[in-house]
């Protein structure tokens, strides 16, 4: 995402939160009070969205001072401070929920992409997000993804072609979808990386007759389906795993040999990260 995008967000939802002002700060506090406050962590895992926060203070008020102490990805527990910020105190008050929202989720989601990148790191498979995000707030949760060391998966419905089941559906079958998209990219001059769904061994089958295919996903393979999915590919394209994986049988899922294993989970099911910012 761009500097410009950002900067976008970050206008967009502190217009959300304080319109024509925020009035709990300005009606009690000195408007040239001046506080200091402390960042501390409440939980144990991956923190993330250090940077963003700076930004964010950053956009509030240009004269806040940010003192740092942890960074993006790193690991931190209970008790710790990961940053200190002196400046006007309306201006730290209202930067505060909107960092301290982004951080919580954008922590928990690193955290719980770690611990899915911890269960298969001695094994080739790479974890993948997906497009099941907050509407609007893709961008940091697929950083938080990264920061917890998994890989984006596509960004939109603009950056990948990714024929899924009611692609197919509608196409009138795999086959059908397939040359309609080879054909369409031809036309207009694009250069998409290629995804198919398969259902089942037999739309494997049908999907690796065609060439220029840079991955399937194998949705809702059982374990053993899997291997014979991959057996079956043979290296022909890449392969993703996809449907009811979680930290019980992931690694079962990594040891098949197949290449990505994306999750919904890391996104829609993490749990916010317990952070608060306190007046010193």
């Amino acid at each position: 995402m761009s500097t410009a995008e950002i900067k976008n967000f970050i206008e967009n939802a502190l217009f959300e939160d304080i319109k024509d002002g925020d009035h709990t700060s300005l009606a009690c506090i000195d408007f040239d009070s001046v506080n200091e406050a402390n960042l501390i962590i409440k939980d144990n895992g991956i923190i993330a969205g250090i940077e963003l926060a700076k930004k964010i203070f950053n956009i509030v008020d240009k004269n806040i001072e940010f003192l740092q102490f942890k960074n993006d990805g790193e690991k931190v527990k209970y008790g710790e401070i990961a940053f200190k910020v002196y400046g006007n105190s309306i201006a730290i008050l209202k930067a505060e929920r909107l960092v301290l929202n982004c951080m919580q989720r954008m922590s928990g989601i690193a955290s719980k992409t770690k611990i899915m990148c911890d269960i298969i790191s001695s094994r080739k498979t790479k974890i993948l997000d997906t497009r099941k995000t907050i509407p609007l707030n893709r961008f940091l949760e697929k950083l938080a993804v990264k920061i917890g060391g998994g890989e984006n998966h596509r960004f939109g419905l603009y950056d990948m072609i990714m024929i899924k089941d009611n692609h197919v559906d509608f196409a009138g079958g795999i086959d059908k979808a397939i040359i309609n998209t080879q054909k369409y990219l031809s036309e207009n001059n694009l250069q998409l990386f290629i995804i198919v769904e398969a259902r089942n061994l037999k739309e494997v089958k049908e999907i690796i007759k065609h060439k220029n295919i840079g991955r399937i996903l194998l949705d809702n393979f059982s374990i053993e389906e899997t291997r014979k999915a991959i057996k079956i590919i043979n290296k022909v394209c890449q392969t993703e795993s996809s449907g009811d994986i979680n930290e019980k049988n992931i690694k079962k899922y990594a040891d098949t040999g197949v290449d990505y294993i994306s999750l919904g989970a890391i996104t829609h099911s993490a749990n916010n990260f317990d952070l608060s910012l306190k007046a010193k």
